[in-house]
Formats: structure tokens, C-alpha cells, sequence
């Protein structure tokens, strides 16, 4: 079951904001349905967004009335920037975008164009899922038989087309025999890990356990975790990591009682042209996402409410990141795309 994908005219998508009550796809017909599911969380995961961004301009395409060339790419672009304004951390959504432009660019006459987009972009979602099972295969050595991992927010198959970055390493240990136990966060605000981790870790027979954010240190001290595996929305280029609020805790907890710090992400997630973490750019959210949990409200009107969506945890504090071209220290990455030249 994939995520989403492209059918006819229209992306086609897991409405994540529903699970895990419902499963229902919804149908997204426009650059601006798109940008809204987007910024309603209703896909997410950077690897996902990625796919979705190139899928809006697909989707632009297909449904355009431009009688020209030029008409064309000037929807495209007007896309683009409208899909880029909806998360700014997650690096593999501009990813997305400029390889389909790039292809856009190159042909001449709509109907061509919107071939070489539409092709581009089926692309982009296949491999997406051959990345994540190569991303298993390599991190799936990571794991001894009978260990448990700890695993923050979502970084499944929903949070991609198919399979998963951190969750898909799991997957991989599983079908090489190797009996695997999961501690799920909770991941507030939007409890990511209790709504959907769960949800995909049940579906697969894969035993797990929710813990609230705040019981990260105990179970840890209590000799219960073996192992933190979690997935990235923008890597710096000194091994620096973005990823879902709370992430940078767990990862000094880690470091604290000695427990080995994973992070699973394909290569179009490592941002060599930011340096460090101190320039990714970090997404604030609305302050309602904390104030209520559904319609029930858990702060005093007029309080201030801070909803950053991410945090960074540096590179001293992860043992080594997991792509699907091998595993490596974070003062090592920039030797992945060495070894592709």
C-alpha cells in the first residue's frame, strides 16, 4: 500500500490526520490542494513531501489549459513556489521540486513537457522505494537479534511512498528472522509516534510499546532500550540533524546511558550546502496544535504556547547515519557523494 501516488489527474493520498480511527484516501486535483495537505499535516515525512511536491506539478500539468510552452512552465513555477512556502525544514520537498523543473525546462511544447513531467515524477516515487529498502538492507546489520529500539515520531512507510527509513530498517531486520521490539513516543504535539508508528508497527506483527515523551529517560536507565533509530527532515553537511521536535532529547538521553544513536535517511535529505544545523531552518507551527488535544483545551486562553516542529541534534551525539549508500559517522557524509562520482 503506498502513501500516495499518482492516478489519472489527481495525487491520491493516505489522510494521515485521520489515523489511527480511519483509513481514507483523499483525491488532490491542484498545486493549492496540495500545499493544504501539506500544511495540515495530512502527508508528511520528508521523503513523502519530497514526492508530494514533484506530484503537484504533475498534477498542475496534466489539469492545465496553457496553449503554450511558456504559459506551461509559468504554472509550474507558480506551483513550485506555492508548495515551497508550506514546510521549510524538510530539504527533500525543494529536492523534489527542482528535478521536475530541471526536466520541465528541457522539452518543448505542452504536451511534451507534461510527458517528461509526468514520467519524472513516477520516477521519483519508485525510487523512493527501492532507497528505503536499500536504507533497510544496510541499517538491518545495525540490528542484533532480540533487541529493542526506541523510535521517535513517524519515519514509516507513511512518512514515504512505501517501506520507511527508520521503521524500514526494522522492517528489513524482521524479514532476515531477527525478533525486534519497538518503544514508540508518543511525539506531541500532534503524537505522531501513538497515532501512526503504532498503527503501521501492528499492521506488520512487529510488537511495540508507547511511552509518553517524558518517559524517554527511564526506560533508558532501566536497561530497556538498546538502540534510538530515527529518521531526518534536513542533515547538514557536518552531520548536523533536523528532525521532529523532541529528537535532540532523546539523543542526549542516549548519549547519557550509552546507548547507540541512529539516524536513517536517504542522501536527498543531507543539505551539503548548509553547513551546520544553526542554519536549517526550523518551521514554527500554530499555537492551537498545543493548546487543545481535539476540541479539549489544555491551556489558559492568553498564555504564550512556543510550537517549534523541529529541533537539531548535533553530530557529536550520533553514532552514525544510515542511507541507502551505506553507513557512516557524520564527519564522514560527504564521502557518500564521492563514492557516487
Amino acid at each position: 500500500m503506498r502513501t500516495l501516488e499518482l492516478r489519472g489527474k489527481n495525487l491520491v493520498l493516505i489522510d494521515q490526520t485521520l489515523l489511527p480511527e480511519k483509513l481514507k484516501f483523499i483525491k488532490c486535483n491542484s498545486a493549492d490542494s496540495i500545499a493544504c495537505a501539506i500544511g495540515e499535516m495530512k502527508v508528511r515525512g520528508a521523503p513523502a513531501l519530497g514526492v508530494a511536491a514533484a506530484m503537484a506539478l504533475a498534477v498542475t500539468a496534466l489539469n492545465s489549459r496553457a496553449k503554450s510552452r511558456g504559459a506551461l512552465l509559468r504554472e509550474l513555477e507558480r506551483a513550485a513556489t506555492k508548495i515551497r512556502q508550506t514546510r521549510p525544514t524538510a530539504i527533500n520537498l525543494f529536492v523534489g521540486l527542482d528535478r521536475v523543473l530541471e526536466v520541465a525546462l528541457k522539452k518543448g511544447g505542452v504536451r511534451d513537457v507534461t510527458k517528461a513531467v509526468v514520467a519524472e515524477v513516477q520516477k521519483i516515487a519508485n525510487e523512493d522505494v527501492k532507497t528505503n529498502k536499500r536504507m533497510g538492507r544496510n541499517g538491518a546489520r545495525l540490528i542484533k537479534d532480540g533487541v529493542t529500539v526506541l523510535t521517535h515520531c513517524n519515519a514509516g512507510a507513511l512518512a514515504c511512498v512505501d517501506y520507511g527509513t527508520a521503521l524500514g530498517v526494522i522492517r528489513a531486520a524482521k524479514e532476515r528472522g531477527k525478533r525486534v521490539r519497538v518503544i514508540a513516543t508518543e511525539t506531541r504535539p500532534l503524537c505522531q509516534g501513538a497515532r501512526l508508528t503504532a498503527w503501521e508497527l501492528k499492521r506488520e506483527g512487529i510488537p511495540v510499546t508507547v511511552i509518553t515523551d517524558n518517559m524517554a529517560g527511564h526506560v533508558m536507565k532501566q536497561g530497556l532500550v538498546d538502540l534510538v533509530m530515527v529518521g531526518a527532515d534536513r542533515i547538514a553537511a557536518n552531520g548536523d540533524a533536523a528532525n521532529k521536535i523532541g529528537t535532540y532529547t532523546i539523543a542526549v538521553l542516549a548519549k547519557a546511558h550509552r546507548v547507540p544513536f541512529y539516524v536513517v535517511a536517504p542522501t536527498t535529505t543531507i543539505d551539503i550546502r548548509t553547513p551546520t544545523g544553526d542554519k536549517i531552518p526550523i518551521e514554527h507551527r500554530k499555537p492551537s496544535e498545543v493548546e487543545f488535544i481535539g476540541r479539549k483545551r489544555l491551556v489558559p486562553k492568553g498564555v504564550r504556547v512556543l510550537n517549534p516542529a523541529f529541533d537539531v541534534t548535533p553530530a557529536r551525539l550520533i553514532t552514525a547515519i544510515v542511507t541507502e549508500r551505506g553507513v557512516v559517522e557524520p564527519s564522514k557524509l560527504k564521502s557518500l557523494f564521492k563514492r557516487r562520482n
